[in-house]
């Protein structure tokens, strides 16, 4: 699967436009890991638990709109991005979109 944030692939023709398509997934820490990352925030640094579960939550993301985008026939995605929102604390969702497309093989 191609996918770009490009409104097309660059060198390919768009031979046809399959619709939107989108992915998300809602992650969380357990208690353990949440407590550790409060610590590391009194003598600052990266709080890496959360930069893992956040790649992790783009990965997942981003593998559910391609599924998405193959049931749909597409072989390309283009105008792709990702928003993330916080749903409660120490939760997130991570969300992929964007429009399905066939381009030339």
């Amino acid at each position: 699967m191609i996918i770009v944030t490009t409104e097309a692939v660059p060198g390919k023709a768009t031979k046809e436009y399959k619709g939107f398509v989108k992915g998300s997934t809602v992650q969380s820490k357990h208690i353990g890991k949440d407590i550790m990352a409060g610590l590391k925030t009194i003598v600052g640094g990266e709080l890496t638990e959360y930069t893992e579960m956040m790649d992790e939550a783009r990965k997942k993301a981003i593998a559910r709109m391609v599924d998405d985008a193959k049931a749909k026939g597409a072989n390309a995605i283009v105008c792709m991005r990702l928003e993330s929102s916080a749903v409660m604390q120490n939760a997130s969702e991570i969300i992929a979109y964007g429009t399905a497309v066939y381009v030339e093989e």
